[in-house]
């Protein structure tokens, strides 16, 4: 072979391999979730629907919540229809009113005698500046606070399930910026930075996950946070994002994964022998991996539980 054609050979090889792992691996378990019920947010589209389909093909009661009623219809419809189940239901939530977070939690709480699996997947990304119904920062207040309500709502209906799994969305953003809450300014109102408030959000997932987790201690209710990877744009949280330009697309078929394999951390962490009784950890590609320092902090997750509790008005 000419030295030409094994240049050629070696980068088409190496160029598969890179492919490849950017995909990351699959979750291998092939546990039944005969018998439980899942809750996931965002569960009309991107790496929450694949999940969605995932875990009814399992046998589970799965409740997805979303925004748009109309488009999870058509979603309801997709994951019944993919998984074979029947037992998906659909149930409106907007992350970034505390109001309709309340609601949701009553409809599963008066519907629902059990829950096994909480998914807070849901969330938004490097949106313009815009303020939740109830004042926050639109992106700390749907990442993290909605979250943190909807979670702190079903919290005793997880324990008397248990066990039961707690999983939160979060990114490898978490690790970016200053790396440490803005408590200063955790509305942004004195200055405003898309992508600094983005990883701002996802830093408080984590640090959310690390003090629940000490919180539940002994109840055998674990709580986990990942990175899902870079996803294609087939997901709506790129939708505020120069991720999501066509010029991007070279780069995204290349170095993304596809919803179905963005799903896999979080399948993993839902169902995995592995993860059983694991908790406060943060993984990636299917595996445990150290978070940032920042979001190691327990200082500052306590002081961010304190002050979650305050801003959802969840005092008494």
């Amino acid at each position: 072979m000419a030295f030409p054609a094994v240049i050629g050979a070696a980068a088409i090889v190496a160029l598969y391999a890179g492919r490849r792992y950017f995909q990351g691996p699959k979750c291998n378990s092939k546990r039944s979730l005969q018998g439980k019920t899942v809750v996931i947010t965002g569960g009309n589209t991107g790496i929450g629907k694949e999940t969605a389909v995932d875990l009814a093909s399992r046998g589970a009661r799965v409740i997805i919540g979303c925004r748009n009623f109309q488009k999870g219809k058509e979603a309801l419809n997709e994951i019944k229809e993919r998984s074979g189940n029947s037992n998906v239901f659909l149930e409106e939530i907007d992350l970034a009113s505390l109001e309709s977070v309340r609601k949701f939690a009553d409809k599963v709480l008066n519907s629902e005698p059990r829950l096994d699996i909480l998914i807070n997947n849901a969330g938004v990304m490097a949106c313009a500046y815009q303020k939740t119904k109830d004042g926050f920062e639109m992106q700390f207040g749907t990442n993290h606070l909605g979250h943190f309500l909807l979670t702190m709502l079903l919290l005793d209906r997880l324990k008397s399930s248990q066990p039961s799994r707690i999983i939160n969305v979060s990114s490898k953003g978490h690790r970016m910026g200053s790396g440490k809450i803005n408590f200063e300014d955790i509305n942004y109102e004195k200055s405003y930075d898309s992508w600094a408030a983005y990883f701002n959000s996802k830093l408080a997932n984590v640090l959310f996950t690390r003090e629940l987790s000490k919180r539940l201690e002994g109840t055998h209710v674990t709580v986990n946070a990942l990175h899902p990877g870079a996803v294609t744009v087939a997901t709506e949280l790129q939708r505020h994002s120069f991720l999501g330009s066509a010029l991007l697309y070279p780069v995204r078929w290349y170095m993304f994964k596809t919803v179905e394999q963005g799903a896999q951390t979080t399948i993993y962490c839902a169902v995995s022998e592995e993860m059983e009784g694991v908790s406060g950890k943060y993984l990636k590609d299917c595996a445990i991996v150290e978070p940032s320092k920042g979001a190691q902090d327990d200082k500052a997750a306590k002081k961010l539980w304190d002050l979650s509790i305050k801003m959802v008005g969840l005092e008494k």
